[in-house]
């Protein structure tokens, strides 16, 4: 049998300077929007709280968390004001990878607001023309293998059927998905691997 670990001692209650490098090191190696970095210091104030919550005075654990979290606030908009957390550029981004892996409009858009993307620059970010949402629409269908990808017999009805519903749980319109599915391969080739350039 091992032995129990003993608890590990709370240290002191984060302050701005701690945030501040724990907010550097997330953005290390993780791009994110202002919320989530938010998110990333606040969940580190949290776990400081549990571990100082043993024998301690609540009230005064409660009033060092709301202290360590408007430092963590303070450390975003600062970081912010840098240019070190841009939303625009994350949902820049973020929009055109989705995109290429097949993700539609609807999803992108539910993507970045899960985020914390404003919901003005998710519309900003959010490819809105309708070749690049067919394209995306024949990147699932390669996946999938349907439509112009698929090998063998042609769909029938039922088949088809399961297609489109494929689709509109991606989030892709009816209108997009039947053009999906009528295209010749050579032309859904070209439209995915330009989409990819």
């Amino acid at each position: 049998m091992s032995p129990v670990k003993p608890p590990r001692p709370a240290g002191p209650p984060p302050d701005q300077g701690a945030l501040h490098e724990a907010a550097l090191s997330h953005l290390a190696r993780y791009a994110t929007t202002q919320a989530g970095l938010r998110r990333v210091l606040e969940r580190r104030v949290d776990r400081w709280a549990r571990l100082a919550a043993e024998g301690a005075e609540p009230e005064a654990i409660r009033a060092q968390v709301a202290a360590a979290k408007r430092a963590a606030s303070e450390v975003v908009v600062r970081l912010a004001e840098a240019g070190a957390v841009n939303d625009a550029a994350f949902a820049a981004s973020r929009a055109r990878s989705l995109a290429r892996a097949g993700r539609s409009r609807r999803a992108i858009a539910a993507h970045l607001g899960s985020k914390g993307v404003d919901a003005d620059l998710a519309r900003d970010a959010v490819p809105d023309d309708a070749e690049t949402e067919l394209a995306a629409a024949l990147i699932l269908a390669r996946r999938r293998r349907i439509g112009p990808f698929r090998v063998g017999e042609p769909l029938d009805e039922s088949g088809r059927r399961r297609a489109l519903a494929a689709f509109a749980r991606a989030g892709f319109s009816q209108a997009i998905a039947v053009r999906a599915l009528a295209m010749e391969p050579e032309e859904a080739e070209a439209l995915v691997i330009a989409l990819r350039r």
